[in-house]
């Protein structure tokens, strides 16, 4: 829609809603943006099949955009939909098809930055797409690493030779009630590129929470917040791609831009999380991605627990150096923050595999000793609690920009990914602690198992491999001994004892018992 009202600024002086009437009845109130040149658009993916109708309303009125029309939506041709939240089924998300999923992803905080600095993006994501990643964690608002508080000179990110500033004015005289139509077209071509090869995003709004504007409320405030988040779901919400709608990276950070726990994040994470609800109205799922392990997400929402779909869950396990290879402590972690938590979660954020020849970048070095044992590890121990995995790697996840060449941890997580869709298929079991028979285990060599319902399938990690003792319901099972590291199946012999082929806990030692 067009108007050659010479508006002093268009993106604030007027907000234009479509409201969209579908052959049963449904009506749906989607938000417009303006977009340049006099031009403001509406996008909308409709949920039926029929005609529709759609009528146009301003604030203030301007007539040129209070337009109205029809469109006739033809049947789909058998596509996926959107992805859904299912927390009490299978591993918590199915496509609006039933298409069970296992969420396997990857981070790429300044993706949409990379692109914008002249960086050859389609590559790395056609890459992704083909090894069978289907979700990358991605920042609508990317800054400059150095703008972080917790920045140490270590950190580089050279690429970063093109302001991806996303308002109006610049960092020292910030307009936050206009849009950088630039960037947003860099973003669009990405989103785009993404829907084109079935890639899921987790669209983060606000992130880093130490950087600015998001470290300084004052400047920052509630009005601009809003105005921001309507522009990104108007922009972006009709996308399938779009999987997630993320508030703010670590939210803990709200209001005051530093590394701690308070409750008066909890309030805000509800209420932005409420209102995203309420004007993306294409219903994507919304989630929360934290810093803090405690308290329990069950006791920090219980004011508004449906607000939030989905927990970002961030927990490292042992990351020392006589330690981090063994990834321990992800699944008791797991257990002790989802207590009580009605919705879905995802382990999207347990270390980021460092790359020796690269300088230090996450202060206080936290994953100096984050290997690629330790990315095998953590994955298969949250798969083994039945849930979805987002790792990051040196390369990618920011501040670097290596995007031809992948670290050892990815091979390694396609191990995981070939066992969960060939070799024991995910939507088929579930975790089942009661398999295994109780034993005194070094800290973090615990088995974990997986198991079907009528238990024809069974599969049990040893972490640090060793013995493990079953319970097993039927005598004809037969039993092999997977590789996570290569995929190399062998005999395991008869149980319900079972030895797996490496006695000492070792970097290479870790198992996988399949029994059918």
């Amino acid at each position: 829609m067009r108007s050659a009202r010479a508006y002093a600024n268009p993106f604030a002086d007027v907000a234009l809603d479509v409201r969209f009437t579908g052959p049963s009845g449904i009506s749906v109130v989607v938000p417009g943006f303006y977009d340049g040149d006099g031009t403001w658009r509406v996008r909308f993916n409709p949920p039926e099949a029929g005609p529709w109708r759609w009528r146009a309303t301003t604030a203030p009125q301007d007539p040129e955009l209070n337009a109205s029309g029809r469109f006739d939506v033809e049947p789909g041709g058998g596509g996926r939909g959107f992805l859904r939240t299912e927390p009490r089924t299978g591993w918590g998300f199915e496509f609006e098809s039933g298409e069970p999923v296992w969420v396997f992803g990857d981070t790429a905080y300044n993706l949409f930055g990379f692109a914008h600095c002249g960086l050859e993006v389609d590559g790395f994501l056609r890459r992704r797409a083909e090894q069978g990643f289907n979700l990358l964690r991605v920042r609508l608002s990317v800054s400059p690493t150095s703008d972080s508080q917790e920045t140490r000179p270590s950190i580089s990110d050279e690429w970063h030779t093109r302001s991806c500033w996303p308002w109006g004015g610049d960092r020292d005289e910030p307009e936050f009630d206009r849009f950088n139509l630039d960037w947003f077209r860099t973003v669009d071509r990405v989103v785009g590129e993404c829907e084109r090869l079935g890639m899921g995003l987790e669209m983060i709004a606000e992130g880093w929470g130490s950087q600015f504007p998001f470290n300084r409320r004052q400047d920052f405030t509630t009005e601009w917040e809003e105005l921001w988040l309507r522009y990104l779901i108007a922009r972006y919400d009709a996308y399938s791609c779009v999987w997630f709608w993320t508030p703010l990276n670590e939210y803990e950070y709200y209001p005051h831009g530093r590394w701690r726990y308070a409750p008066l994040a909890d309030r805000w994470a509800m209420r932005v999380s409420r209102w995203i609800k309420q004007t993306a109205t294409h219903g994507h799922i919304v989630s929360a991605h934290h810093a803090h392990a405690e308290p329990p997400f069950a006791d920090r929402f219980a004011a508004d627990p449906d607000a939030i779909d989905t927990v970002m869950i961030q927990c490292w396990g042992t990351i020392g150096e006589s330690d981090g290879w063994l990834a321990a402590g992800i699944e008791e972690q797991l257990e002790r923050i989802l207590a009580g938590w009605r919705g879905s979660a995802v382990l999207s954020e347990y270390g980021y595999e460092l790359n020796p020849s690269l300088p230090l970048s996450d202060p206080p070095d936290f994953h100096r000793w984050c290997d690629v044992h330790h990315t095998r590890r953590g994955a298969w121990r949250a798969a083994f609690s039945g849930y979805g995995i987002v790792h990051g790697f040196e390369n990618t996840w920011g501040p670097y920009a290596i995007l031809d060449k992948d670290q050892d941890g990815v091979a390694q997580l396609l191990v995981l990914r070939h066992f969960l869709h060939r070799v024991v298929p995910f939507a088929s079991v579930r975790p089942a602690p009661e398999l295994v028979v109780a034993a005194q285990w070094p800290e973090g060599c615990a088995p974990l198992a997986l198991a079907d319902a009528e238990r024809r399938l069974i599969a049990v990690y040893l972490p640090a491999g060793g013995e493990v003792r079953l319970h097993l319901p039927r005598q004809d099972y037969h039993a092999s001994w997977f590789d996570p590291r290569t995929a190399e199946l062998t005999d395991a012999g008869t149980g319900p004892l079972f030895s797996a082929p490496t006695a000492t806990a070792t970097r290479d030692s870790d198992r996988v018992l399949v029994l059918s």
